[in-house]
C-alpha cells in the first residue's frame, strides 16, 4: 500500500524554489518539483540533492536552506561577493571569509598574496581561510559553500548622519 508521504519527493509536498525563494509543488508519483518561473528541478537521491533540469545546477540543503553546489570558480566568487554587497547595504562590513575546504581547487588560483605575508590569502579585499576537513561541522561543511564574519559599522561611501 502506497502512503500519502511516498507519492513525494523526499523533501515533501512543497519546497522553496532555490532561485527566487518562492514556494513550488511536488509533482505526484515524480521526483519533480515545479517552479512556474523557473522550470523543474529533479530530486537526486542518492545525494539529497535538487538539480535544475535546464541549467543542470545543483543545490542541497541545510537547516531549510538551500546551498548551491558549485562546479566552477566564478559561481563560487560572484555568491561571495554578493554577500559582501548585501552585509554592506545592511550596515556591516565584511573582515574574513571562510571557504568550504571542496572549493580550494576552484577558488585558490583567484587568491591574491599579501606582499607581507605570502601565506595570507584575500579575495576581495578580505583574508580567506578553508574550513578544516577534520572539521567536527564536517557534514554541514559538506554543503554550505562559505561564511563571512563580519562586524558592524559605517561602510565606507555611506554619509554620516547625525541625530539631533
Amino acid at each position: 500500500m502506497v502512503t500519502l508521504s511516498q507519492q513525494y519527493p523526499i523533501f515533501g509536498s512543497e519546497i522553496n524554489c532555490p532561485h527566487c525563494l518562492q514556494a513550488i509543488p511536488a509533482l505526484i508519483l515524480t521526483d519533480t518539483y515545479l517552479c512556474a518561473r523557473h522550470g523543474a528541478f529533479e530530486v537526486h537521491r542518492n545525494a539529497q540533492a535538487l538539480i535544475h533540469l535546464q541549467s543542470d545546477r545543483q543545490w542541497r540543503q541545510w537547516n531549510n536552506e538551500w546551498y548551491r553546489q558549485h562546479t566552477h570558480p566564478d559561481g563560487i566568487r560572484f555568491e561571495i561577493h554578493e554577500s559582501i554587497d548585501r552585509l554592506y547595504t545592511q550596515g556591516y562590513r565584511a573582515i574574513k571569509v571562510t571557504i568550504a575546504h571542496r572549493y580550494r581547487d576552484l577558488v585558490e588560483p583567484y587568491l591574491e598574496s599579501s606582499p607581507i605575508n605570502s601565506s595570507l590569502q584575500r579575495l576581495y579585499g578580505l583574508s580567506v581561510e578553508f574550513n578544516q576537513p577534520i572539521d567536527p561541522d564536517r557534514d554541514r561543511w559538506e554543503i554550505i559553500n562559505f561564511e563571512i564574519e563580519k562586524e558592524v559599522g559605517t561602510p565606507k561611501g555611506y554619509p554620516y548622519f547625525r541625530s539631533f
